[in-house]
């Protein structure tokens, strides 16, 4: 491979702001795997976020980049699954398994598509230091009815339209808008985007802790839950993100909590649910990470926020609010989560429903 731009490369990053900015051109945030796809002929690679290659993962879109994208190209954008019309992110993470077979047979089950939003390198030409609206501009060319596999995100310069989509496009599993100033030169691994995602909170139920990596007397991380309608605690997420004197706190206070699994409704004698937390077990999608917690009572009601919800959890990490002693936990259910309209991706790229 020998092109203009060469893998690996870090994508340009997002920051994320409160309001929709003035004066940019906007996207829709696709809710997926950020890639930058290489093309040099017959050899394709698909980078990552961090640099990893995601090549083998997705033999559809390796032979999608020969035959739909142009021969000599590097183009940014992101690695995207529809399961009934909208996006699924439990879907796309399923298809990063080490058998091949089980990659095949899940390319052809939940194929992958790419949505492209940005253009580096096309022929012999590095085009980072030209200006977003130029790069762009190439893009809707290139890839002008390019087929199946790969995608053109809409993009729009209108602000009013920019607020519609932030509200309507969450429906089919985007999650917010990207703004980028108009000439703005590609800036690998630079936070010089901006992003706007939604905030929400809910009340969720404290029903474990994973201990803090160093080892001390410290909280990692909260592990969260809700009621469903049947009177199941289901896991919803973590939170995390505290200074280290409030881990020590935290860890104090919730020993007189600690129970056991036998009297504990994550119970792991019982077969495991989609809406629960492995217990002491690896995951394939964090590399050996042990997700093992220390049980609590359900007893104490945190506030949190949240930018949205996917297959019942929580889709990013969530960030602590405030404790809510005056709330009963019983009271914590799903009920109390807000459920965007339902929006067909077709209507946002069309040729892009065909989950349904």
């Amino acid at each position: 491979m020998h092109l203009p731009v060469m893998p690996p490369v870090s994508p340009m990053l997002a920051k994320p702001v409160g309001r929709i900015p003035p004066g940019a051109c906007y996207e829709p945030k696709w809710d997926g795997f950020r890639s930058v796809v290489f093309r040099d002929g017959n050899e394709v690679e698909l980078g990552s976020r961090n640099e990893r290659p995601l090549t083998r993962y997705f033999p559809e879109l390796v032979e999608g980049a020969r035959s739909e994208l142009p021969v000599r190209c590097v183009v940014d954008g992101e690695i995207v699954v529809a399961v009934g019309g909208a996006l699924d992110f439990d879907a796309l993470q399923q298809r990063i398994h080490p058998a091949a077979s089980r990659v095949e047979m899940l390319s052809e089950r939940t194929p992958a598509a790419f949505i492209a939003f940005d253009l580096l390198a096309l022929g012999d030409y590095d085009l980072t230091a030209l200006p977003f609206r130029r790069r762009r501009a190439l893009l809707v060319d290139v890839l002008a009815g390019a087929g199946w596999s790969f995608h053109v995100t809409p993009a729009t310069t209108d602000i009013d339209t920019a607020q519609r989509w932030f509200g309507e496009f969450e429906g089919a599993g985007l999650d917010g808008l990207i703004a980028k100033p108009p000439n703005l030169t590609y800036q690998p691994d630079k936070r010089v985007m901006f992003k706007v995602k939604h905030t929400r909170t809910a009340d969720c139920v404290v029903a474990g802790y994973r201990p803090h990596k160093s080892g001390d007397d410290a909280v990692g991380s909260l592990l969260l839950g809700l009621y469903t309608d049947d009177g199941a605690l289901a896991f919803i997420g973590v939170i995390g993100a505290f200074p280290m004197a409030t881990r020590r706190a935290l860890f104090s206070e919730l020993q007189p909590l600690v129970t056991t699994f036998d009297r504990h409704p994550w119970n792991w004698a019982e077969p495991a649910t989609d809406r629960t937390p492995r217990h002491a077990a690896g995951s394939r999608w964090s590399a050996g990470k042990d997700l093992s917690f220390v049980p609590l009572r359900p007893e104490r009601v945190v506030e949190v926020r949240y930018d949205h919800m996917a297959g019942g959890r929580f889709r990013h990490t969530a960030q602590f609010g405030r404790w809510r002693p005056d709330r009963d936990p019983r009271s914590c259910t799903f009920g109390q989560l807000e459920t965007p309209p339902a929006y067909r991706l077709g209507d946002i790229v069309p040729g892009l429903d065909y989950g349904m």
